[in-house]
Order: structure tokens, then sequence, then C-alpha cells
């Protein structure tokens, strides 16, 4: 496979690294608007002929186009801030070629009723194109990281393997993971932190569909396992609850993240005195943006790894019925800060959004996973995927939990 990927930032990186020297990769083009970032991220990986660089300007399809050509590739990995997902999606399009990214075109919340209906959805814009992708024979792999992507395939493995109906599909991110010697840092991108956390999140259920909620709602201390134990966790926006219900039939469908109490009192902060705009203000003779101006003064999570302390946990918490009694269960991917530093010298959110497009991947270019449209990884087998995982060593389980028990 020949890929362009866009963007190695934090996670980018992450990709180039973990896919450098697999046999199924012929050829990665390294493209960023800053070459010189590329060129650091290329000779990391230390093979010049397999990782090439090159500048892009991903708010532009048509130079994505051109660069997708030029290089001849077959898949245009999106790896940038969800600001310039579509420019991408539709350059890859214009290309005629396979795409795939880790999160899904960015929502606006409902013009007059934002906290109880819902306006444009996430990834509502690349599903209107579904069918031009099917047209012409190609797949977007839409939603392909840690989540959502594994966090799908997680609710895939329990719809194939574990139930006979399934009653929720509820997403936890928790955990212990923190950030020493900073009064405030984030895990991953400020800017996609503002974005989810404050932005109405979204909530599925048969009968109703999608209806929205106030950010942080419904706060609830869920039992995480590795004796990591409760943690509160709210309501926050994010793909699943707008990808599983498209392929995996259950009642209700909700993602919630632990943040605690002093980043939400932050990002509350921040949006009061208007720091969570992404519209252009002036400030004398420069027009800014406010996020941006949040983003260029927190600390870059690419920088952080040595910083971090504790485990990150993902997984998925499924209800349901099998052999005609009540199941509940948590599918789960964690790792541990440090180790994953010493492993692979990324830090753990990289690396864990990382591997999965890179699992992906090789799905992909063996033609184990096969498709043409907009898709996500709930539509597909999840058993080569978790297969993988087996191979390379990374971590996930499953623990059983005595119904009504998963929160405390």
């Amino acid at each position: 496979m020949k890929v362009l990927l866009i963007g190695v930032g934090t996670v980018g990186e992450a990709i180039a690294r973990l896919s450098a020297g697999r046999p199924w990769l012929e050829r990665m083009v390294l493209a960023d608007h800053d070459i010189d970032r590329a060129r650091r991220v290329a000779a990391v990986v230390g093979d010049a002929a397999s990782h090439p660089v090159a500048r892009i300007d991903a708010s532009d399809a048509e130079a994505v186009a051109e660069l997708a050509r030029a290089q001849d590739v077959d898949l245009v990995m999106n790896a940038v801030d969800p600001r310039f997902l579509m420019p991408i999606f539709r350059g890859a399009l214009a290309a005629d070629v396979d795409y795939m990214d880790m999160a899904v075109s960015l929502s606006e919340p409902h013009p007059t009723d934002p906290y109880r209906l819902p306006g444009v959805k996430l990834g509502d814009r690349q599903f209107e194109l579904a069918s031009r992708w099917e047209e012409r024979g190609r797949l977007a792999l839409v939603g392909a990281g840690m989540d959502p992507g594994l966090s799908e395939v997680f609710a895939a493995h329990a719809r194939k393997h574990l139930f006979d109906e399934i009653d929720e599909l509820n997403v936890r991110d928790g955990g212990d993971l923190r950030i020493e010697g900073y009064r405030f840092a984030t895990v991953f991108s400020i800017w996609t932190t503002i974005e989810e956390c404050l932005n109405p999140p979204i909530v599925w259920e048969r009968g109703r569909g999608f209806f929205t909620l106030e950010p942080f709602s419904e706060p609830e201390r869920f039992v995480f396992p590795e004796g990591i134990g409760p943690v509160e966790c709210v309501h926050v926006e994010h793909e699943e609850v707008t990808l599983l219900p498209r392929w995996v039939d259950a009642r209700r469908v909700t993602f919630k993240y632990a943040l605690g109490d002093e980043f939400i009192g932050v990002l509350r902060t921040l949006h009061a005195i208007g720091l969570d705009r992404n519209d252009p203000i002036r400030v004398r003779d420069v027009e800014v943006r406010p996020r941006d101006v949040v983003a260029a003064l927190v600390p870059d999570p690419a920088t952080l790894g040595e910083h971090m302390r504790g485990r990150a946990v993902v997984g998925t918490h499924v209800t349901g019925i099998r052999d005609g009694r009540p199941r509940e269960v948590y599918l789960y991917q964690m790792c541990d800060a440090q180790e994953t530093m010493a492993r692979f010298g990324l830090q753990p959110v990289a690396w864990q959004t990382g591997f999965n497009p890179v699992v992906a991947m090789e799905l992909l270019a063996e033609g184990v996973w096969q498709g043409a449209g907009v898709l996500g990884c709930e539509a597909f087998d999840p058993d080569p995927y978790l297969a993988i995982l087996d191979r390379d060593g990374i971590h996930h389980a499953m623990v059983e939990i005595e119904p009504g028990r998963a929160t405390a």
C-alpha cells in the first residue's frame, strides 16, 4: 500500500512510526503544512525512500488531490484536526483513491434549541457524499482511531459473539492518567478538546432517534477495571453515538468521558469569557481566533509523554440479553503512560490513537476488509482486527459485570 499521510502532529507521528517497516507498506508520504516537522518525523523513522516528505495546505481540496495523484497513492490518511477534514475528504474523492480518518466531519448545534435537538450531526457532511464514493467503488473508512475506532470494533465483537440482543452501547473513557508539573495541560489537542466537550453532547435512543443535552450532563461514577475503580464520567459529544446506530442494533447509545471537576472548570471558564470561540475577532489591527490563541499557549501534547503518569482506559460497556438472561460486559484497551513511553517513545494517547489506523490499513492492504462508500469500523468483521492486536501484543480485555453494577 502507498499512503499519503496528511498531518504529522501528535498522532500523525505515531502513525508514521508505528507503520514503518510493516510488510504491507510500500511508501508513506509525510505531508504537513510545516515541512520542517515532516522532516523531523522522517528523520525519526529513518528511511527517506519509504517516507518522503511534502508540504500540503490541508484546507485546499485540489491541493490534496494533486499531491495524491502526483505520489500515486492508494490511500489518503487524514491525521489533522477536524477543521480540515472535509477538504481532505473531498480531495481524496477527487483523486479517486481510498480514504481514512480518525474522527468525522464537525457538527453544528441546532440554531434555536441546541440542548434538545441536534443540528448538523457529526459525520453528516461525509455521509451526504456516500453515494459518490459507492459509485466510484472507493472506500472512505471514517472514525478509525481509538475512539471512535477500536471502541466500535468492541461493539461489533459484542454483537457477533456475546449477545443475542443488545440494550445499551455506552463508550466510557477514563483511568488515572495525569500530567505532572503543569497547572493545565491536555493529553490531546486542546482545539479538539474544546470542540467536543463544549458542544451539546448527543444521545441516540430507539424510537426517539438523536437528541442533545447540556455539556457535562448526567454525571455517573463508572467503575473502571484494573483496580482503578469508580471515576466520574460525563456526557461529551463523540462520533460513536452517530456511527454505531447505523450498523449495530441497540436501544441506546451514549458516550461519557472522565474529565474531572478541575478540568471541567477550566473549560467552563474558557467558554464564559469567549476563549472557546472559533470565529475570528479583531485585536487592534490583527484578526485572531480565540481558540487558536488558547492552543498556542497550552503545551504541545506530543511533548508531554515524560510528564504523564498512570493509565488510560478506553472501552465499550454493553448491556443486553444472552441465552435469555441479562448480561453486562466492558470491553476495553488500557495502556500505562510510562510503559508506553519506554516501549514506543510515544505518549499514551498518541500511541492508543495511532496504532488503530495502522491495524486498519493492514486489513485494507491485505484485502481482509473490503467495501465501498462511507463506512465505520463496526461495518466490518471485528475478528481479524482483534487478531492483529493479539499478534502484536496490544492489550485488550473484557470484564463481566453483575447486571446493574457498572456504576457506583
